[in-house]
């Protein structure tokens, strides 16, 4: 076993899935270090604190991130850059994820999209941006926390209507949408980082007990057929960070919840190219409509 550490820089790790993933990892004999954004710093270290992890083995910092305002997103990639030095980036986990009753624009002026476009993959997209360099250097891995809510869309040309902010569309699509636009972010950085960064897409399945159907106007129990516990969930994730069995064909780098590689047609939309590029905008191109 490996006693160099490894480094996760992970954004949604403060409940939920995220929190359990990192805590699963802190309870290896591998030793990692993380940076992890959170938008209440203070009550996210105490939840970690309260775990009692090996200080001297792993570290562990939380860094303030609020994905909806994109100046913090990039506030927080010139912070996880300093902390890192000229350590590698090892795993970049892209979790964070919304939903809300109505498609709300942003509290922190985005002139355009609504929040949940903004959290679920426009800032997350632009992290990998912000990061990009470390992330080729260090010969990263990726890991896109998706949704099966993704098959969901009928539709993909509707979808830029109904992400912009104020158009009144439902919790449960904005959710649907938002994912299945952050899944043409990851096809997109695959297709940009080939070679040099592996991207891996992964569904922890249906977990009810995360919170994540509020605002959504679903409820979701454990009841409900396939559902698992978070335990699991975070369990599915974590094969994301360390399956190497990829099939031949590029464009398959979508893992189940039940740990196998899902079949193109299940996520056939998200492969149009013409649609991964209309979503997924340059650096400069975020900038400058964002005004930052």
């Amino acid at each position: 076993m490996s006693t160099i550490a490894k480094t996760v820089v992970a954004t949604g790790a403060s409940s939920g899935l995220g929190f359990e993933v990192i805590k699963q990892l802190l309870a290896q004999t591998q030793p990692y270090k993380f940076i992890l954004g959170a938008r209440d710093v203070g009550k996210t270290q105490a939840a970690y604190a309260k775990l009692g992890f090996d200080g001297a083995k792993h570290s562990l910092t939380v860094v303030p991130l609020e994905l909806s305002d994109l100046k913090g997103t990039r506030i927080f990639a010139q912070q996880t850059l300093e902390k890192l030095g000229p350590e590698n980036l090892d795993y970049l986990m892209l979790n964070a994820g919304i939903t809300s009753a109505t498609a709300n624009p942003s509290p922190f002026g985005s002139s355009k999209w609504s929040e949940s476009y903004i959290v679920n993959h426009l800032s997350q997209h632009y992290l990998v941006h912000l990061l990009r360099e470390k992330l080729v250097a260090s010969k990263a891995r990726i890991v896109f926390v998706s949704s099966g809510a993704v098959t969901r869309v009928a539709d993909p040309s509707i979808l830029e209507s109904e992400l912009k902010a104020n158009t009144g569309t439902v919790g449960h699509a904005n959710y649907s949408n938002s994912k299945f636009v952050q899944l043409l972010g990851a096809h997109w950085w695959r297709r940009q980082l080939k070679g040099q960064v592996t991207v891996v897409a992964v569904s922890p399945g249906l977990i009810p007990n995360t919170g994540i159907g509020r605002g959504s106007g679903m409820t979701l129990t454990m009841d409900m057929p396939d559902a698992k516990t978070v335990a699991q969930g975070a369990a599915s994730i974590l094969r994301a960070f360390t399956r190497d069995d990829f099939p031949a064909d590029p464009e398959q780098i979508f893992l189940t919840s039940w740990g196998e590689w899902w079949s193109k047609d299940v996520y056939g939309k998200t492969l149009d190219k013409e649609l991964q590029d209309r979503f997924c905008p340059s650096k400069e191109e975020i900038e400058k409509e964002e005004g930052l």
